[in-house]
């Protein structure tokens, strides 16, 4: 499966928790951003948004001179959300969580193993 949407961990992921309408575009999802979760987009974080039957997802990010808005319909299943604090209005996510979400793998199962950590193992 190819996509256009490269994601990277550079980038900081915010998901909201609230349910959003999906005729939103650029300004009204800002108003979102700035307005309930107290950020700027043009700081360069990006921004999720999936509907109430969790079928539709818009991500909103800041890039260089202007806003992108990725929007990904599925045909058939959800997008899985991690379990959120009630109390959020978004949560912070990795790009591989993202990526699992939109490929559908399921969260709940995914694995990390132990890895090598240059920084961590660096020698004296």
């Amino acid at each position: 499966m190819s996509s256009l949407l490269a994601l990277h961990d550079r980038l900081k992921y915010h998901l909201y928790r609230k349910e959003t309408d999906m005729r939103r575009s650029f300004d009204s999802l800002c108003g979102v951003v700035q307005n309930e979760l107290g950020k700027r987009v043009i700081e360069g974080d990006a921004f999720i948004f999936i509907n109430k039957h969790h079928t539709h997802l818009k991500l909103l990010v800041w890039e260089k001179n202007g806003f992108t808005i990725f929007y990904r319909r599925l045909e058939k299943g959800t997008f899985e959300v991690p379990a959120f604090d009630l109390d959020a209005k978004s949560m912070q996510i990795s790009a591989d969580q993202l990526s699992f979400m939109l490929k559908g793998i399921p969260l709940k199962e995914i694995k990390y193993r132990k890895g090598y950590s240059h920084f961590k193992d660096k020698c004296a």
